[in-house]
């Protein structure tokens, strides 16, 4: 099922395209990872899913709804920034905007959503108290307190410690393991890599590439690197051999001490490596396939974010 359905979605302000002619769909489960630079327009795309602001153009669906006023009590949102009065505790926040937006929680209701979140201790703290990775937590419990099927989560880890971060990150797991879609705005590649299971790059207002992680870096990542430790002693022969070989098949390598370094294109490189030791009998104590990161990916091979 398409949780998230879009066709064609544009937005310009004066005559600044931001989002240009996006075409996309999340199917149900997901995590939904939208990466891209700081105004790459990702902020813009998800306020105009959440019914923030209106598309110049096309149009989208979600939940199989195409008006937003159907689906805002399925859904979920943490704004890039959000308002908080900090003369009020974490528990009145929560009971006072759920009831601007039509939700009127019991105490309990409340209390475990504080409890998800992690800031159980603080319910009866001044937000004027928080730190800066507490208040983010607070504006999660405000997305999720009506047990949403989808959430929107705009840079959630955005200016966190990275203690806080790593609490996030396990509680965006934790909901989406409880049966919610997740879709979510980031420009930090290693937590996209960490909890998303499927990607989509945006830049210049349009996606640039999508899939899974796995997918991303098949299409674009130019090598592996396969680490093989070797007997601390090779032969003058043997070795003017391997390098011979290597010279011949493989172009890119290196030696560092007892380890052998081979940039390779593809996995079934490594079994033609490992015979060709064996038959220059070389021991062969260990062999380690270093796969790019995905930063590695997009940041070194002009896709860059």
């Amino acid at each position: 099922m398409n949780i998230i359905e879009v066709n064609d979605l544009s937005k310009s302000f004066g005559n600044k395209n931001v989002v240009n002619g996006i075409t996309m769909k999340v199917n149900k489960g997901e995590i939904y990872g939208f990466l891209g630079r700081n105004g790459a327009g990702k902020s813009t795309f998800i306020n105009m899913l959440t019914g923030i602001i209106n598309p110049s153009s096309g149009s989208f669906s979600l939940l199989g709804e195409d008006k937003i006023d159907r689906v805002k009590n399925r859904i979920g949102v943490l704004p890039d920034y959000s308002s908080f009065y900090d003369s009020m505790t974490a528990y009145n926040h929560l009971r006072f905007f759920s009831r601007i937006q039509g939700f009127n929680p019991t105490k309990e209701i409340i209390e475990h959503t504080l409890e998800t979140v992690g800031l159980e201790k603080a319910k009866k703290k001044k937000l004027s108290q928080f730190s800066f990775g507490m208040k983010k937590k607070l504006g999660i419990a405000q997305a999720i307190i009506n047990e949403p099927e989808l959430l929107f989560l705009d840079e959630p880890t955005s200016g966190v410690d990275v203690e806080s971060a790593i609490q996030i990150k396990e509680l965006i797991d934790k909901l989406n393991k409880n049966g919610q879609t997740i879709f979510m705005t980031s420009h930090n590649l290693n937590e996209v890599e960490d909890i998303c299971t499927k990607i989509g790059i945006m830049k210049n207002g349009e996606i640039h590439s999508e899939g899974t992680l796995r997918e991303l870096k098949t299409t674009y990542q130019s090598s592996l690197t396969a680490q093989i430790k070797v007997g601390p002693a090779i032969n003058k022969h043997a070795r003017q051999e391997i390098d011979q070989f290597l010279n011949n098949e493989f172009q890119q390598f290196d030696w560092e001490d007892n380890r052998l370094i081979v940039n390779i294109q593809e996995e079934d490189d490594i079994p033609v490596l490992i015979r060709m030791l064996i038959n220059k009998k070389i021991d062969i104590y260990s062999v380690h396939l270093i796969e790019p990161t995905l930063e590695e990916v997009f940041l070194e091979r002009d896709v860059a974010i």
